[in-house]
């Protein structure tokens, strides 16, 4: 699912870097988007979903005792960074290249295929490599390599390493749901939602803190907002892992 995720966000920018080539507008690249959306219903008429297994339904006077117990406020700050550095991170590369970066049209849209390109392989390679590390420690690790390779791109001239990040992100938003489902399998349905309610949030605040930064002290200081959230996803993991760790422990 993840890598279907990552492909159909590879090819839109391809797509729209081409049809801007070709001297179409920005409204009619938008257009486009109507017939993918009528397909889209169209699936979904057609689709019979299976019934949940799970029977119990959302229950919002229980979230609090729930969904908030133990580590699980944890792996919400970590699914809201992450999300906010990703969303931040693919909805200003583009403007960041070509107004702070000098880059051109058309490679800074390869750049954004090429950040969702290395988001698909990394979640399609990451399958084979999470159940031999463990959910945390794979996580852990992704999100240092993130960071590192962030930092390398924003701080040096080695701009390639910015959308190569997406292959270090590429795991942390599938794994920490499976970590988050692996731990806790009573009220799953309600834990799940909460988490995934985290993530919306994040992906609010990812583009509008680079947004609100850019207009403080410019963009080239606004997008490093993006390696200030990396760096608290690594933050977050790393407790994580070290509670995790000691939880084993004992």
């Amino acid at each position: 699912m993840a890598v279907m995720h990552g492909l159909g966000s590879t090819l839109a920018p391809l797509f729209a870097s081409w049809l801007f080539g070709l001297g179409v507008s920005w409204r009619e690249v938008y257009r486009w988007d109507f017939l993918l959306i009528g397909i889209l219903l169209l699936f979904s008429m057609l689709l019979r979903f299976p019934k949940p297994e799970e029977k119990s339904s959302l229950d919002f006077r229980t979230i609090p005792q729930t969904a908030f117990r133990n580590h699980l406020p944890l792996f919400y700050a970590a699914m809201t960074f992450y999300v906010a550095a990703e969303i931040g991170l693919a909805s200003w590369l583009v403007v960041y290249l070509q107004d702070a970066r000098a880059v051109s049209v058309s490679t800074s849209n390869q750049a954004l295929a090429l950040f969702f390109g290395a988001l698909m392989l990394g979640r399609f390679l990451g399958g084979f490599i999470v159940h031999r590390l463990g959910y945390l420690r794979s996580v852990f690790l992704a999100a240092s390599f993130a960071v590192l390779s962030l930092a390398i791109g924003i701080f040096t001239e080695m701009l390639i390493f910015i959308p190569l990040t997406g292959f270090f992100f590429s795991i942390i938003f599938p794994t920490l749901t499976a970590a988050v489902s692996d731990e806790h399998h009573r009220n799953l349905n309600t834990i799940l939602g909460v988490l995934f309610t985290f993530s919306g949030l994040g992906g609010m605040l990812g583009p509008w803190l680079v947004a609100w930064s850019s207009d403080l002290l410019g963009l080239q200081i606004g997008f490093m907002a993006t390696f200030l959230l990396a760096a608290l996803t690594l933050l977050s993991t790393f407790i994580l892992f070290r509670k995790n760790s000691h939880g084993q422990s004992a």
